[in-house]
């Protein structure tokens, strides 16, 4: 489904559009999807609309077969693209998790602002904003991926989760879709 409407009280959410993560090789150049997700966030602060800013500090405990590099991560790995900010007003949230709202106050922050509808971007599509995605519909707000603002490290995983995922948690569409709506 195309998205079609926003509700009056929506939020942008970046997910982990930091150095570390954004300097990762992805199916998409994630310098489309930084340009993208700073413009929606540009036209959520002209409208008076909440921008969250999510970035990872942690890995998730437990056992996995990933391969995922180990030692530590440089010392900028976790900050904010400076093309995102962050700007006065915007909410930074800090997650340990894949998803932004487990151990965080995303939730209560959404909540305290009446926010309804949560509109997402970022990367990786098939971990951090696809367990956000998850989360958010699971929590009751209304869904909207701008699809071409988000990408992935592997292109078979991001297209699963556009194709597949993200249509039944709520709706897809362009960042110039999704700004369109906005007014």
């Amino acid at each position: 489904m195309a998205v079609t409407t926003l509700d009056p009280r929506t939020a942008l959410v970046v997910v982990d559009l930091q150095k570390g993560i954004v300097g990762l090789p992805t199916a998409h150049p994630a310098s489309g999807v930084v340009a993208r997700s700073a413009a929606l966030a540009d036209a959520f602060r002209a409208k008076g609309l909440p921008v969250f800013l999510v970035r990872v500090t942690g890995g998730a405990p437990g056992r996995n077969e990933s391969g995922a590099p180990s030692g530590r991560p440089a010392a900028d790995w976790a900050d904010l693209v400076p093309e995102l900010g962050p700007h006065e007003g915007d909410i930074v949230i800090t997650k340990q998790q894949w998803g932004a709202f487990h151990g965080t106050e995303l939730d209560l922050q959404l909540r305290r602002r009446g926010i309804t509808q949560v509109v997402l971007t970022g990367i990786a599509t098939s971990i951090g904003v696809e367990s956000t995605a998850r989360a958010a519909h699971e929590h009751g707000y209304h869904v909207t991926v701008a699809t071409d603002a988000v990408t992935d490290m592997d292109g078979d995983a991001h297209r699963n989760s556009v194709e597949k995922i993200f249509p039944r948690l709520g709706e897809t569409g362009t960042a110039e879709a999704v700004t369109a709506l906005l007014g």
